[in-house]
């Protein structure tokens, strides 16, 4: 693929061009991929009205935003896209599926030219032509309790994944629990102030409900995420495998093997984890977020004050004799490990941090994700942090991508086909880096 550098010079798309010559296995795409990802995107009200049917932002856990809604006005905020794809345009992108992250003041901008969407960045000419999530044939229909089924049952990732939060909220609470990038428990706050259908709780039966609208107007997701926030102590009267699992147990029960059913909860004891996998759930997501000790410490006070970071990777390592090689895959927030005051300051000294992770955890069976980290407003580092630097995302890509190759590893499953034109994991580009005929892990 040819430079990307258009003549004005932009310093973003030089910068890619620059991380292209120097990792030049990275598909250029994905680079592009990971920058809308840290910086944000905006759209002109003209880019909105080219596309009459899409998937509109569902907020479906956390705000990913770089900015409050109360500070962002108008159909621009209202009626982004969940996903964007890039395709084609000047430079012959293949298809690269990116996660929407709201940012007037960004780079990159989605505009209209001649009656189609394309990818604008610092006002210079159209990179990409720009398509937006296809809409689910049940959006639009309510719950018999009247709750938007978009509320209980989003789909993400191009059509492929339906997003379950069953609990809005988190029990790690304040400053001195809360991981300190997150804002699950501000973004449940907003969401309700601007009036959107949002609860704390979703009872079993609602989303059963919104569950058989799914498969009757017959959208073709194939997996589920049962998440939520942490529970500490109880919730309706039960620890946090029990919470989770009663959804599992009654998703499996009415619609069993359906879907790839994934969970994404603490890294909890043994007996709770076999529990979980008992309930049909084929894949365990004990998130852990950062790999450095002290900084794990730092960033996730909570996790660190209930469970305990050498308790949490036993946990993760014990989970694998349950669900099997390839299929506990923990989720680090790719970039947060540079945020001050905790975090790295030279981009060699936190890629070298996480990479001694990758290979820790690969080397016994474990595959981790990534989710590029967005400096949400709301939260405490993303309130006073910019991104991680562009080239750190790059060395973390290529790092990622070699890792897995020198532990003979194929991409983690449940999150579609690997590749760059194939895969449809939005928040990160770690899917669209690796080899498509690597293949999954078999479930």
């Amino acid at each position: 693929m040819s430079s990307i550098v258009t003549r004005d010079g932009s310093g973003s798309l030089a910068e890619i061009d620059a991380l292209h010559a120097r990792y030049p296995e990275l598909p250029v795409e994905a680079l592009v991929k990971e920058d809308l990802l840290r910086q944000g995107v905006w759209f002109s009200a003209e880019a909105l009205a080219v596309h009459r049917e899409y998937a509109e932002k569902s907020y479906f856990i956390f705000s990913f935003d770089h900015r409050p809604l109360a500070e962002m006005e108008g159909a621009e905020r209202d009626a982004a896209p969940e996903e964007i794809s890039l395709t084609g345009g000047t430079w012959g992108f293949r298809r690269v599926i990116v996660s929407v992250r709201l940012n007037p003041s960004s780079s990159w901008k989605v505009d209209a030219v001649d009656g189609r969407a394309v990818l604008r960045c610092d006002g210079g000419e159209p990179i990409a032509d720009v398509g937006f999530a296809p809409k689910p044939p049940y959006y639009g229909q309510l719950t018999n309790d009247g709750t938007p089924v978009i509320e209980v049952a989003p789909t993400i990732e191009w059509g492929y994944l339906l997003y379950l939060t069953v609990f809005r909220l988190c029990q790690y609470f304040g400053r001195d629990e809360e991981c300190r990038f997150c804002d699950i428990n501000e973004n449940f706050r907003q969401q309700k102030a601007s009036g959107r259908p949002y609860f704390p709780v979703k009872p079993v039966e609602r989303v059963l409900d919104a569950l058989r609208r799914v498969v009757a107007s017959g959208a073709q997701a194939r997996a589920y995420t049962l998440t939520g926030g942490s529970i500490t102590s109880e919730l309706d009267g039960l620890d946090e495998a029990s919470f989770y699992v009663r959804y599992a147990e009654a998703i499996e029960a009415e619609f069993p093997g359906r879907w790839i059913g994934k969970m994404v909860v603490q890294a909890l004891p043994l007996e709770s984890v076999r529990r979980i996998h008992a309930s049909g759930i084929r894949i365990y997501h004990p998130n852990y977020e950062i790999w450095d000790a002290e900084k794990f410490k730092l960033i996730c006070p909570g996790k660190e004050r209930y469970v305990g970071r050498d308790t949490w990777i036993r946990r993760i390592l014990d989970s694998v004799d349950v669900f099997g090689r390839g299929k506990v895959i923990p989720n680090f927030v790719g970039g947060v490990e540079m945020s001050k005051p905790f975090g790295f300051s030279r981009i060699e000294d936190a890629l070298k941090s996480t990479g001694e992770g990758l290979d820790y955890m690969m080397s016994r069976g474990v595959i981790p994700r990534f989710t590029t980290w967005c400096p949400e407003p709301l939260s405490e580092l993303g309130a006073t942090n910019p991104p991680a630097p562009l080239a750190y995302h790059a060395g973390l890509l290529d790092l990622y991508k070699a890792a897995l190759e020198r532990h003979g590893l194929a991409a983690p499953p449940g999150y579609g086909d690997p590749g760059i034109g194939n895969a449809v994991f939005s928040v990160s580009a770690f899917m669209d880096v690796l080899d498509a005929k690597r293949g999954s892990v078999p479930l």
